[in-house]
């Protein structure tokens, strides 16, 4: 028997007591940041480094990817709407999270985390961090999956998920899935490359094999995914490859720095 489609219509939530609800998105983001508190602790272990720089990594980051990933859906995708409804800005629950924000928060938050709490550069601190972010990267994408949300155009290929929660008849790329296997992808490799070699010794390796590995890959998958705003519609490239071109830039550039050393 050939699969011609997937037909997808899971229930984002999972539970709900009284006006508590539990989602898949939520769960899963918050298991994101739970693994990667583990991977970093053992990290910041084996180089000896206190944990009370741990500890306030970790709020920064929270803060940051949350306020960040918000504001950045906010102004790149929908400020039409949020201008003329900001009280809506702060409704985080009722979705809307752009990851290129998400990264610009975190950037800005390393600068003054770096300042104030390790006194350390910056990238010392970024050749660490996005370990365990592209695993995180992996889990959020999964819950987009589970919300139906941000998903390609549509395809005869068997793997084609028909979301029928949003109304869908025919299959669409399931492009939540490509970007959480190519996240997946990146977070072996500077897993490995953090555990397993001298990378770590070469300031911004590191992270310049992550911009890539995660700016890259999204870059690609923008061509099959369908746009998120209506004005993307008639662009060369939407508003999420031009946003990643920076970053891939910026990681050949740290990689040459690095290797140049």
């Amino acid at each position: 028997m050939i699969l011609n489609s997937i037909n997808w219509n899971v229930d984002p939530e999972i539970f709900n007591v009284g006006p508590i609800h539990v989602r898949y998105y939520g769960l899963l983001f918050a298991l994101g940041f739970m693994l990667g508190y583990y991977i970093i602790e053992k990290m910041f272990k084996s180089e000896d480094i206190q944990q009370e720089w741990l500890d306030k990594l970790f709020m920064y980051v929270v803060i940051a990817t949350v306020v960040g990933a918000r504001l950045g859906h906010v102004f790149f995708y929908g400020w039409d709407y949020y201008a003329q409804n900001p009280g809506d800005i702060i409704k985080i629950w009722e979705g809307g999270l752009a990851s290129h924000g998400g990264a610009i928060g975190i950037l800005i938050a390393l600068y003054y985390y770096s300042k104030k709490v390790t006194r350390k550069s910056m990238i010392w601190t970024l050749d660490r961090l996005v370990v365990p972010v592209a695993l995180t990267a992996v889990f959020i994408r999964l819950g987009n999956l589970m919300n139906s949300e941000i998903y390609g155009h549509a395809t005869d290929l068997p793997w084609g998920f028909v979301f029928e929660r949003r109304g869908e008849t025919v299959a669409k790329h399931p492009t939540q899935l490509y970007e959480a296997l190519c996240y997946l992808v990146t977070f072996i490799v500077v897993f490995f490359t953090y555990w397993k070699t001298k990378a770590k010794e070469k300031q911004g390796l590191i992270f310049g094999i992550f911009l890539i590995g995660i700016f890259g890959s999204r870059f690609f998958i923008e061509y099959v995914k369908e746009v998120q705003e209506s004005w993307e519609q008639d662009m060369t490239l939407n508003m999420g490859q031009w946003l990643s071109i920076p970053f891939i830039i910026g990681g050949i550039y740290y990689i040459y720095k690095a290797l140049k050393k």
